[in-house]
């Protein structure tokens, strides 16, 4: 839902202030981000968390127009992004360098790995859990977070290895996807994945 508040700044569709903060309270922001990074560390960002094959474009785009203003609102990011990054397809150009900023001051990746590894813990017996991811890098994370909790644990005893029952039995092998017809009425369906587990 915080998507759709304007003044919280996570999405280009309205202007907004370039916020992206889950949390309000925290005090790295997507302005800070933007207008503070040398272009080497936006480069990295864009690359690693928004998995942008130009994100050498991005980041110097970016670099260059804040020189001649500070870049404060999400269109005013968006536009400069759209002039350096070409249109492929349906998706906006900036949609993948956003979603990187926005993962970058949330510590998205760390915070799932984090709260997954809990979650499991306190599932009760025959419990199920199911995970949505929107990004092929969260996907990944419970994908190997599921497979190591299914696989027996090993404990050393001297120079013995003892083993006991997996914590999880993976429910899905390979992820669940929204069909045509609910990408369709719902479009933020689109890269949805979702993995099920239950607890042995």
């Amino acid at each position: 839902m915080q998507f759709d508040e304007e003044e919280r700044g996570f999405s280009f569709q309205k202007s907004g202030p370039l916020d992206m903060r889950m949390d309000p309270t925290s005090d790295l922001t997507a302005e800070d981000v933007v207008n503070t990074y040398s272009e080497e560390e936006l480069g990295r960002i864009f690359r690693d968390l928004g998995e942008e094959s130009l994100w050498r474009r991005g980041a110097r785009a970016i670099v260059e127009a804040r020189r001649k203003q500070p870049i404060k609102t999400t269109t005013q990011a968006a536009e400069v992004i759209e002039k350096a990054i070409p249109r492929r397809g349906k998706i906006h150009p900036a949609t993948k360098i956003f979603q990187a900023i926005r993962i970058y001051i949330n510590k998205e990746l760390e915070s799932i790995e984090g709260t997954l590894k809990k979650a499991i813990k306190v599932l009760a017996p025959n419990g199920k859990i199911g995970v949505i991811s929107f990004h092929s890098l969260e996907d990944r994370i419970v994908k190997n977070v599921f497979r190591e909790a299914s696989k027996p644990l090993k404990n050393m005893a001297g120079k013995v290895v003892l083993e006991s029952e997996p914590l999880l039995k993976v429910l899905t092998k390979k992820p669940i996807v929204p069909t045509l017809k609910e990408t369709r009425t719902n479009r933020r369906s689109r890269s949805a994945k979702l993995r099920f587990a239950m607890k042995i």
